[in-house]
């Protein structure tokens, strides 16, 4: 049997009293999500599916930013996005500024396996997914205890105006994301990337989780690559596709490559940035500079890691 391999990510930026409280139940959220798309890869099932599948789980997980947990723009409204691409074909799909939508990647790969498009938004999205019978829920669903706190929080620190919210953003810099990189037993990667922004942003604001070669990027020549961090910062490097070309270009190993863009073309650059990747061959990697990364891996030759802080691999 070819090897198979996936690893995830919850988000990459700064520390919080919240995470250091639920250091647990973020590890435990990353491995269950970690276990739902690897069972997928032993039964068989396709990159695309095992990447779908975990990070479905963690748009359902109220600890994550993502579906249900995501962060409120400036009018108290949950605009959501996600992208996801095949390693095999370069197909993907995206979507950003959804509302009600339960797992916006899910609604990614719609995109891309019934539209002739790539990337839909907005309200096209949304009657795009009630079309196609996707599960949609209200509003209040998305909306956690955490999340309306870090909300109000950001409306003391900020004036509510356009101007105000940018600032606050820039200033704390608080954000979030989740997602996946699989390895299938047929040889092909993929990658799927799903978030709710950063707290407090102004409304219709679209991030690099919904860009393909930002926020995921797949190629069975290369890797498959999921980012998270400042996403204006990871926009204006090309984060995922970056990490491809160092390879295909420059002839950059996986892990050397991911290396030399974080600690060494990117290193300074102002922002958080994270990225997990993993190869045709099996092998995973993860960089980040940020204070906190939850992230985790597994592989069919018995590896197995999970961590949130940077004191481990």
């Amino acid at each position: 049997m070819n090897k198979i391999a996936i690893a995830v990510h919850g988000g990459a930026g700064p520390d919080s009293e919240f995470i250091r409280q639920h250091q647990k139940e973020y590890e435990q959220g990353i491995q269950e999500a970690m276990d739902a798309g690897y069972r997928v890869l032993e039964e068989g099932g396709s990159a695309l599916d095992a990447v779908e599948e975990a990070v479905n789980y963690l748009e359902d997980n109220p600890l994550f930013n993502a579906g249900r947990g995501s962060a409120l723009n400036k009018k108290a409204e949950v605009e959501m996005e996600a992208s996801i691409m095949n390693g095999q074909d370069l197909k993907s799909g995206a979507v950003s500024i959804v509302k009600n939508v339960k797992n916006p990647v899910t609604l990614a790969r719609a995109i891309m396996e019934k539209t002739e498009h790539i990337y839909i938004g907005d309200m096209g999205a949304l009657e795009f997914a009630n079309q196609i019978g996707l599960k949609v829920m209200p509003e209040a669903y998305f909306i956690t205890d955490h999340a309306f706190e870090q909300y109000t929080k950001a409306l003391k620190e900020a004036d509510n105006t356009m101007e105000g919210a940018g600032q606050y953003q820039v200033k704390r810099k608080t954000h979030g994301t989740v997602g996946a990189v699989a390895l299938d037993k047929e040889g092909n990667v993929a990658a799927a990337t799903s978030t709710g922004g950063t707290e407090n942003k102004a409304p219709g604001r679209i991030g690099d989780s919904s860009m393909i070669g930002t926020g995921s990027y797949a190629n069975n020549k290369t890797c498959a690559v999921s980012s998270t961090g400042d996403g204006e910062v990871l926009i204006q490097h090309v984060m995922a596709f970056h990490v491809s070309a160092l390879i295909q270009y420059k002839g950059l190993g996986l892990k050397e490559a991911c290396h030399y863009l974080m600690h060494n073309e990117l290193k300074d650059a102002e922002g958080d940035m994270g990225i997990i990747a993993l190869d045709t061959t099996g092998t995973v990697t993860m960089e980040f500079n940020s204070e906190r990364m939850h992230r985790g891996y597994k592989t069919s030759d018995g590896e197995q890691f999970i961590a949130n802080y940077p004191d481990k691999l």
